[in-house]
């Protein structure tokens, strides 16, 4: 049971007995006041008691499952969210069919999902936890292709002495090829423009 109605003689009356009922504290509740009572006259006539809706929050992995349901419903989509909870991280796997629709092309709609996600567990009052979305091993096989990418574009300026700018990339593949490349002692990296635009620029030490 995660939502009950109860009545007292006051709202704080009410909510006590709903929290009795769901086995919480105030904390771990949202309370929605339907009526607030009335006293009457002299608490002799016209007395109306206090009644209250109390349901329990929802917990962060709670909330992304909600919202991802809710969401891929309202695409037409039959989506499985699996979501993995580890220290103030949450992994979220999304299985279905045509799951390329949710990736979209360079894994833009997928970062935008993922965005919007965080946005809605930071709203719902859990802002220490960081979502990080993925289907079909996307992320992986990503990060591959971006290490490789950086290797060869490496191999390149130290062979013209010539700076090669990336296409622009969201902030994570950023950092994937500034990380793959930091240790080199040839070339460098640097990041230029402005987002969503803000790209990678491989240049000679």
């Amino acid at each position: 049971m995660d939502t009950v109605e109860r009545a007292g003689k006051t709202v704080d009356d009410a909510i006590e007995n709903a929290l009795k009922i769901l086995g919480a504290t105030r904390d771990e509740v949202e309370v929605t006041v339907i009526d607030e009572g009335a006293k009457g006259v002299f608490g002799l006539f016209g007395t109306k008691p206090a009644r209250v809706s109390v349901s329990r929050k929802l917990g962060p992995v709670e909330v992304v499952e909600k919202f991802l349901d809710e969401l891929s419903t309202a695409m037409g989509m039959a989506v499985q969210v699996e979501v993995n909870r580890k220290d103030k991280h949450l992994y979220v796997n999304l299985i279905g069919q045509n799951m390329g629709v949710l990736i979209g092309k360079r894994g833009q709609t997928l970062d935008s999902l993922q965005y919007l996600t965080n946005l809605v567990v930071n709203r719902c009052g859990v802002p220490e936890f960081s979502v990080i979305l993925d289907t079909e091993n996307y992320r992986k096989r990503r990060r591959e292709t971006l290490e490789g990418l950086a290797v060869s574009l490496a191999r390149k300026v130290k062979a013209t002495k010539k700076n090669v700018v990336l296409e622009p990339m969201s902030r994570y593949e950023r950092h994937i090829i500034h990380m793959v490349l930091q240790r080199d002692n040839v070339v460098k990296t640097f990041s230029e423009g402005n987002e969503p635009y803000r790209n990678v620029v491989i240049a000679p030490k």
